[in-house]
């Protein structure tokens, strides 16, 4: 069998492609699997690094600030659809898989125009402008929100939820503290913003830590890797961690983040998709802070979706400071049943099983 899948732009459409390049390869190990990403975007990087097969079309995504930039990027499109078709007429592929970004659009289009199935999955509750324009000739849609299913017009969806790594699966909160040396029965706050850290997040934490001075908590706060430096001379600075109570472990970046999700009471983070389907699968209950410059304001409405099902508070970015952070966390401290119940939620709306689904739906409609 061969298998072409595309998804790029940023690390929420990759990630879940090579997931799913994963899970298929694991059952079949004599498929052939081709990724189609950009010539210099974040995925011809990764993808190679995880060695799988690479080609490129030559596409940006659009660029709304302006209607000059924004033509530059449709004047790319034409020949990045004759790209896509050259590719797909050398591979000769069975099926197409998009998970969303603007160099998915071409490939997935073109496989649509020559009779090749094809199939999508979206990952947040507003699916993206190249899924959303897909939506109509692709054989299969796969949801990791059913808010999203409004936005589609297609009979043919099925909601799977979206892949998390296996180790989330598999947390223990008393294994947890002790690997990050933690106490497992002080309450614990995660605080973080994604690989390149949050700036809003950052800078209400010193608040935070100062309106929570007298308090016995825990902080794990990653706080990216361009900010840690910085951070931490300021932390010193400004507190004398033998006067103050919360105890603080401060991390650039964390690469076993089920240790900090599964040692946690209550998170404090972005909304990505990625971000989401973590907490869900913990049942970490969470604040959360959209990223405000994310494409259709997707995290808003990723939040939005957890909120209705009390799984979540959402605080817009805006509005979002130390003060902010520290009521919200004192009214959830001072009504436990509430934090477990949001918690509980959160469980439900998880989907364990969700790569499984996936690779089950992708290979059944390749052998149809």
């Amino acid at each position: 069998m061969k298998i072409i899948l595309s998804g790029g732009g940023t690390g929420g459409h990759i990630y879940p492609a090579l997931a799913i390049a994963g899970e298929l390869k694991e059952r079949l190990p004599e498929a052939q699997l081709l990724y189609v990403g950009t010539p210099a975007g974040m995925e011809s990087r990764i993808v190679p690094a995880a060695g799988l097969a690479y080609a490129s079309i030559d596409i940006s995504g659009i660029d709304r600030t302006s209607m000059l930039k924004a033509s530059k990027s449709i004047v790319k499109f034409p020949n990045s659809f004759f790209q896509a078709r050259n590719i797909i007429k050398d591979f000769n592929p069975d099926i197409i898989v998009g998970t969303g970004g603007y160099v998915s659009f071409p490939i997935v289009l073109a496989g649509t125009f020559m009779g090749i199935k094809t199939i999508i999955h979206e990952q947040n509750a507003y699916p993206g402008l190249a899924n959303r324009n897909l939506a109509k000739r692709v054989d299969r849609i796969l949801l990791t929100f059913p808010e999203a299913r409004q936005y589609i017009e297609s009979e043919n969806i099925k909601v799977t939820g979206l892949p998390v790594r296996k180790q989330m699966m598999h947390t223990d909160r008393k294994q947890a503290c002790q690997l990050l040396g933690l106490d497992a029965n002080l309450f614990t706050i995660l605080a973080f913003g994604g690989s390149l850290g949050a700036k809003t997040i950052n800078n209400a934490m010193f608040d935070f830590i100062d309106r929570s001075r007298s308090q016995s908590l825990q902080i794990i706060w990653i706080t990216g890797e361009s900010a840690y430096e910085q951070i931490q001379e300021e932390l010193a600075r400004r507190f004398d961690v033998k006067t103050i109570r919360p105890r603080i472990i401060l991390f650039p970046y964390l690469n076993n983040m089920e240790q900090a999700m599964g040692a946690a009471d209550l998170a404090v983070c972005r909304a990505g998709a990625s971000t989401v389907s973590e907490l869900e699968v913990i049942g970490l209950p969470a604040i959360l802070v959209p990223f405000p410059f994310a494409a259709d304001n997707h995290q808003e409405k990723n939040a939005r979706a957890l909120v209705d099902k009390n799984a979540a508070y959402l605080v817009i970015d805006e509005f979002f400071d130390g003060a902010e952070l520290y009521k919200k966390v004192q009214e959830l401290l001072k009504q436990p049943e509430k934090l477990k119940i949001m918690g509980q939620n959160m469980l439900k709306e998880a989907k364990p099983d969700a790569l499984k689904v996936i690779a089950d739906e992708i290979l059944k409609l390749a052998t149809q």
